[in-house]
């Protein structure tokens, strides 16, 4: 990874600028212009010390009228041209870090759930915006701007040897001071920089946590400490901020200092030139200019390569994302239009991390149709299995199967398109309802949302929202309750047309009024579909074709609920029994 404590990293920078590939036309057209400003530049003093040396001093009226035409020309022709080459440059830059976007958005959405198990959501956000945005700074701050500033620096110097090489080296004594104040200031602004880019991922992680779990934070009243804590953050990143704006405050007067210095002895001997009759007064007229024109991209080339260098490394940062390997392999070929819905489970183990097993050895089948239950302990394996049948995470031992085929075998969009998920935690995004329902699919019209609705039980409150189906949801549905969101997870599996059905924990967090709207909604979800049913409460798996249950990540037995009832030592009884006399004694 590039850090602001190692060289130069000229690889990496080949890697950023190949992102402008596709925008080659205008990438060349910027450094075209960054040729053509550089003599241009120093054409203006050069006519100063023409119309002083060749009209003023002559009392050539007419031919300095013509000069001061063609003065004001190359002015002209210089602001067009930089105003083109500024636009050219973030162009580029914009250009590039659009698709960037894309692409880590892209690669982002393809990474394997465990990504997201270890990287905080701020982290992904900091990567996906702050740092790209970054990187645009070296298109538009540092390439091309870099080059134009030296390709000006060498024809400035190239000018003044020209124009008086005695003159020029006076003005060069004091040079070797403002190399050494560019390198201080190069290298304490490189570590302040990368402070303030680890503080703004830092802070976009903690705002990100806090404002999605605002809810829990006002319950136990953490507001006050959650405040202390991000007080300190806050401070942090702007004491990051104020190290760097303090090398600037005193960078910067260090070289007008410089410069002034270097004009006075430019002005002192100049004179004395002048005197002698060594540099004509247009030189000496023409050089503060120069001097200006030298000292200035100086000045401003040192915050160059540090914008530069700060681009690198947010690019290293964002090519770490796009190059990670760990997707779910997708080189499944088969493509059904439909699943019959026959699951099987052969002898599967699973861990998320080495060898701690969280699935040992499981073996089940779920017919075409049937709907099966699992139900077990907290951490015992129920929602793993889900996630491993969806290939969120692929297996280590064993082998699962769909109607006789490994499920590897079939292409993931056209697999995961087959099967939906009702989960216990509804994600809503901001959008209108029937956006929820679709996710803006187009293929599915709002009278099968409708329809769909209709037959889930739904229709009836949505079109009690203001507006119905149009009604604006918030950020995770926090307008709506528990039941209501739950209801539009139903529509929004039911719309899709699954072949196989898995809800988890969908009734867990809802009254027992609710609970009876959605028991409804289950029974017409699950008609003529293969269902995996994931409860805690019991007494909504009564009705399943089969109930596994899962101890530790084993399968402890399988069954109808009346076989697993009669099993007086069984798991299932015991559960049974627990969850009956609790029932009993909160009557």
């Amino acid at each position: 990874m590039a850090t602001p404590n190692k060289r130069f990293d000229y690889q990496l920078l080949g890697r950023v600028l190949s992102l402008a590939k596709p925008y080659r036309t205008i990438f060349i057209g910027a450094a075209v212009l960054a040729i053509v400003l550089a003599p241009l530049a120093t054409l203006r003093p050069y006519l100063v010390k023409v119309m002083v040396d060749d009209y003023i001093f002559k009392y050539d009226i007419p031919g300095l009228t013509r000069m001061a035409l063609v003065f004001v020309g190359v002015l002209f022709v210089h602001a067009i041209l930089q105003y083109f080459f500024i636009f050219t440059t973030n162009l580029l830059g914009q250009s590039v870090i659009r698709d960037l976007r894309v692409n880590v958005f892209k690669q982002i959405s393809s990474l394997k759930l465990k990504y997201f198990d270890r990287t905080a959501i701020g982290t992904s956000t900091t990567r996906t915006i702050n740092d790209i945005e970054t990187i645009n700074t070296v298109f538009s701050q540092g390439v091309i701007t870099i080059v134009a500033d030296l390709l000006t620096l060498f024809a400035v110097l190239g000018i003044m040897f020209y124009t008086s090489w005695k003159l020029t080296l006076i003005c060069l004594i004091t040079m070797p001071f403002l190399l050494i104040a560019t390198y201080i200031f190069k290298e304490k602004v490189k570590k302040a920089y990368q402070t303030v880019r680890t503080q703004i991922q830092r802070m976009n992680a903690f705002l990100q946590e806090r404002i999605s779990g605002m809810r829990i934070v006002q319950v136990f009243n953490s507001e006050e400490e959650e405040a202390q804590r991000f007080r300190t953050i806050n401070r942090e990143y702007t004491q990051a901020n104020l190290n760097s704006i303090l090398y600037y405050a005193v960078f910067f007067p260090v070289v007008d200092i410089i410069a002034a210095a270097s004009l006075g002895l430019m002005v002192w001997w100049g004179a004395r030139g002048v005197i002698a009759d060594d540099v004509t007064l247009g030189a000496l007229v023409a050089f503060p200019i120069y001097l200006n024109m030298l000292f200035r991209p100086m000045r401003m080339l040192a915050d160059k390569f540090n914008t530069l260098q700060m681009g690198l490394v947010a690019a290293d940062r964002v090519f770490g994302v796009l190059d990670r390997t760990d997707k779910i392999d997708n080189v499944g070929t088969q493509k059904p239009e439909k699943l019959e819905g026959d699951i099987s489970f052969d002898q599967v183990w699973f861990a998320y991390s080495a060898r701690d097993w969280v699935l040992k050895d499981i073996s089940f089948r779920v017919n075409p149709g049937e709907t099966m239950a699992i139900v077990g302990s907290t951490g015992s394996g129920k929602t793993t299995i889900i996630n491993i049948l969806n290939r969120f995470y692929e297996i280590q031992k064993g082998a699962i199967h769909i109607d006789g085929e490994d499920i590897r075998d079939y292409e993931l969009f056209s697999y995961r398109r087959r099967i939906a998920i009702v989960l216990q935690d509804v994600f809503l995004f901001g959008g209108s309802v029937l956006e929820n329902i679709t996710l803006r699919d187009s293929e599915i019209s709002r009278e099968e949302v409708i329809e769909a609705a209709k037959m889930i039980g739904a229709h009836e409150f949505i079109e009690k929202l203001p507006g119905g189906y149009d009604y604006k949801v918030m950020e995770r549905g926090a307008t709506l309750s528990m039941g209501q969101r739950q209801l539009i997870s139903f529509v929004r599996a039911l719309v899709f047309n699954p072949d196989i059905l898995v809800l988890d924990e969908a009734t867990s967090s809802v009254d027992p009024e609710t609970e009876s709207v959605i028991q409804y909604a289950i029974e017409k979800l699950i008609t003529k579909r293969t269902s995996i049913i994931i409860a805690h409460r019991l007494s909504t798996i009564q009705h399943a074709d089969k109930i596994m249950v899962l101890h530790h990540g084993e399968v402890q037995e399988i069954g109808s609920h009346e076989e697993l009832l009669r099993k007086e030592d069984g798991h299932y009884r015991q559960l049974y029994d627990m969850q009956f006399v609790e029932a009993v004694e909160n009557d």
